[in-house]
């Protein structure tokens, strides 16, 4: 579905240059295909001459196909787009816990983690598993994960600047440059964040925070829209000053 928005004020990417932000995946594999699907329709119906694709983050956790997402974006790009992964809350704790972080173990496991970890064939046979049961679990996690998606969470950044907009997976600290930013509050923050209304350094868009709709300020964008949760899985689309939406 395309959602056209109002034009916005002077905000925008590099001249020339048309961005994609999709929002927080979270295992839905069939739902990123549709979307991918629906941004190369637009790009090639587009005049821009760049096209640029952010992901916000959160790939993995929850839904069924988290593995899968993972091997999708690695081995099948979309052609013709220029592509960043961002790192999210979910990537954190999931390289964590591959790395021997058994402290997060209980947390991740309990919030969306055991899905993670069923999908690479591991087997969790409770949503808290015992602390004593986690380190049998990461090492289980450590034989079943493939290199290259370890790889994968080593490469991802915590922000990405685009023009006038800057893409984080949680959002920033107000009052804080970006190239100051804790990349804990870039991938964790929620308040005071989302009730700032005062301009930021760039506009920000983000997801980690699920809306039943975007939320299209002048200060932030998030396209979070709870894709795992039933709603929709969205992209912004922004060209010039225009900001606009796709979702699936």
């Amino acid at each position: 579905m395309w959602w056209p928005s109002r034009k916005q004020d002077t905000s925008a990417p590099p001249p020339g240059t048309r961005v994609y932000a999709i929002g927080d995946i979270h295992g839905c594999l069939e739902r990123l295909k549709l979307l991918q699907q629906a941004i190369l329709e637009d790009r090639d119906a587009a005049p821009e001459s760049r096209f640029v694709l952010v992901y916000v983050g959160d790939y993995v956790d929850r839904g069924p196909d988290s593995r899968e997402v993972i091997d999708h974006l690695l081995n099948a790009p979309l052609p013709g787009l220029e592509t960043i992964h961002l790192k999210g809350n979910h990537e954190d704790y999931m390289q964590r816990f591959f790395g021997g972080d058994l402290e997060v173990g209980g947390g991740w496991i309990a919030n969306g983690g055991g899905e993670t970890l069923i999908s690479y064939g591991v087997v969790v046979d409770t949503k808290w598993p015992e602390y004593s049961e986690l380190k049998a679990l990461q090492t289980d996690f450590a034989e079943a994960a493939p290199a290259a998606h370890i790889a994968f969470l080593d490469s991802l950044d915590y922000h990405h600047v685009e023009g006038d907009y800057a893409f984080a997976h949680a959002g920033v600290a107000p009052g804080v440059a970006l190239a100051d930013q804790d990349p804990v509050d870039l991938m964790w923050i929620r308040e005071p964040f989302l009730k700032c209304a005062d301009p930021h350094e760039y506009v920000i868009v983000h997801g980690h925070t699920p809306s039943r709709k975007v939320e299209n300020k002048a200060n932030r964008i998030n396209v979070d829209t709870g894709a795992v949760y039933g709603g929709p899985l969205t992209a912004a689309v922004l060209a010039g000053t225009d900001r606009n939406f796709l979702q699936v």
